[in-house]
């Protein structure tokens, strides 16, 4: 007898969202201003977004593609973006995401290694696969999300005027890809990585139980594919009005000003994002009485923004950062409160950044650092508490493979029997009561003929100086005789006028670093006006590029 899997697939929850809540608000999408400068906004409904998303399957199911297809998306954050997502994922067609602040070269590269079949895009996105073409050819599906040009395909406009007819979403397991996602190449190419429509599935429940989201909240997600999980928990989404490419730039205004108008009660957004609103809200002093529930990822959170970001939230309000990664996500969790109250000084004296508990689905260890492939669990080492070792994790949230750059499956992914666990790629210890310590990336260590060096706890050390925004630690010579070097980003009103202020400041923060056990090995500082970041959350610092610039420096 064959055993059928049951059906999965994200886009049922929206559904279920509908049928409870048809007349409620799914997506406010912001239209310019008005004469008086106010902020327009169009509104769809729940059922609105249900059928909407079930015409446009129905219209692609149409138009050529097929389950198993490899399909780009380039749309702008929009109600037409989130559509067409819950779409493709009811047409049963493979979902290609990317993000477009990787840069222009790197995404002609991830995509072309995709061999897509067809790019549902804005207009300067086809443009550029026309001139390209000889890089996508297979890519004969296209449809235009606005004014069509001279190339060939249906406008989403005409797609919306297509009957569905008979057409019911396609039937999924948990097991039947979804989407390829990019990581950003913070630390490496660009990879692509297969989600499966029950890693979706997982997600969303996982967030929800977590956080206890409740269906009716409002939320801004300042991080477009958050907004995918709100219309499947039921809640309310309202897009900012933002570069999604360059959170930290962000206008504070285009974030307080929703909060207020649609008392948003959550929102999500990368460190730098919530820096550069917190700073403005302390500054002007703005509060933001309705938002409980702030998200924070992509890079460790520094206490002052915590700090800054609470006292202008809602007083019963909290902050949560999930930890995970691309392939990954969300893997544990910790709130403001936890760290202000209780981590935040064992982080400053270099025990590394506390990431929390785990989510109830994922298991995770910490095993013995190496740089080469494991190809099963049977060649590990588990560290015990308290020792720095790499994390891997296991469990229904984490993705099973690459279907870019394949040879990175053999660095990435041990085998376990029929399961996979995938290496994080972080280092850390778990401590006696089960919480994570993240100590930074495994890559960014630092090999010295005395030991090795890991960036978040001896950074820690360095970023208590007061004029000190943060730092960077990068290893210069061979692997193995590393000579460790602080390199420091001061906040820009104390950037020193003169080279004796410049050289007071280093001797400063060396007496520092000598002062305790885990740096009193490094013997350099350089300073470093604005620090090279990922281009994602604008958070996780170059540490690849700084290397070779401190060598540069020590030239000279």
């Amino acid at each position: 007898m064959t055993h059928n899997p049951e059906p999965v697939n994200v886009a049922s929850l929206l559904a279920i969202a509908a049928a409870r809540n048809p007349n409620g608000m799914a997506i406010a999408e912001p239209m310019g201003r008005d004469h008086q400068g106010q902020q327009r906004y169009r509104q769809v409904t729940f059922q609105e977004l249900e059928e909407d998303s079930h015409v446009l399957a129905a219209a692609l199911w149409h138009h050529g593609m097929r389950p198993g297809m490899r399909v780009v998306l380039m749309v702008r954050p929009s109600i037409d973006f989130i559509s067409l997502v819950f779409a493709l994922f009811k047409a049963g067609i493979i979902t290609v995401l990317i993000d477009p602040g990787m840069g222009r070269r790197n995404a002609i590269r991830c995509l072309q290694q995709v061999e897509p079949e067809g790019f549902i895009a804005i207009p300067a996105a086809h443009a550029l696969r026309v001139i390209l073409r000889h890089k996508f050819p297979k890519a004969r599906l296209n449809v235009t999300v606005g004014r069509r040009w001279f190339w060939g395909g249906p406008t989403i406009k005409q797609l919306r005027q297509t009957s569905p007819g008979d057409f019911q979403p396609i039937e999924t397991s948990a097991d039947t890809p979804a989407a390829i996602i990019f990581t950003t190449g913070s630390t490496g190419p660009p990879k692509g990585v297969l989600y499966r429509h029950g890693n979706f599935a997982k997600q969303a429940t996982e967030i929800r139980d977590r956080y206890g989201i409740q269906p009716g909240e409002i939320d801004l997600p300042c991080f477009p594919l958050f907004a995918l999980f709100n219309c499947a928990m039921g809640v309310s989404t309202v897009i900012p009005v933002m570069d999604p490419t360059k959170p930290a730039l962000v206008n504070p205004r285009n974030v307080i000003d929703p909060i207020r108008q649609f008392q948003i009660t959550q929102a999500f957004g990368s460190p730098a994002l919530w820096n550069t609103v917190s700073l403005y809200c302390e500054k002007h002093d703005e509060h933001m009485p309705s938002l409980r529930r702030a998200l924070s990822a992509g890079a460790p959170v520094p206490p002052h923004v915590l700090r800054r970001l609470q006292s202008a939230m809602a007083s019963d309000g909290d902050i949560h950062t999930p930890y995970g990664a691309t392939e990954a996500l969300p893997v544990a969790s910790i709130a403001a409160t936890d760290v202000l109250d209780g981590t935040e000084q064992q982080s400053r004296q270099g025990a590394g950044t506390c990431v929390g508990s785990k989510f109830p689905g994922v298991q995770w260890r910490v095993i013995r650092i190496t740089d080469t492939p494991i190809t099963s669990m049977k060649q590990t080492e588990v560290l015990p508490p308290g020792e720095i070792g790499e994390l891997i994790v296991q469990g229904p949230v984490v993705t099973t493979e690459y279907v870019t750059r394949l040879e990175s499956n053999a660095l990435h992914k041990i085998s376990d029997g029929d399961r996979f666990w995938h290496r994080m790629g972080d280092a850390g210890y778990l401590a006696e009561d089960g919480r994570f310590w993240f100590c930074g990336r495994k890559t960014h260590r630092v090999q010295t003929p005395q030991g090795t060096l890991f960036t978040i706890p001896c950074e820690a050390i360095a970023n208590e100086h007061p004029k000190i925004y943060r730092s960077a630690l990068v290893g210069v010579g061979p692997v193995g005789a590393q000579d460790p070097i602080i390199i420091a980003e001061p906040w820009p009103e104390h950037w020193p006028q003169s080279p004796a202020e410049d050289q007071e400041l280093r001797d400063e923060i060396l007496a520092r670093l000598k002062a305790h056990d885990t740096t009193a090995g490094i013997e350099e500082v350089i300073l470093h006006k604005s620090l090279p970041v990922d281009i994602r959350h604008n958070a996780k610092i170059f540490r690849e590029q700084l290397a070779p610039w401190a060598a540069q420096q020590r030239s000279r």
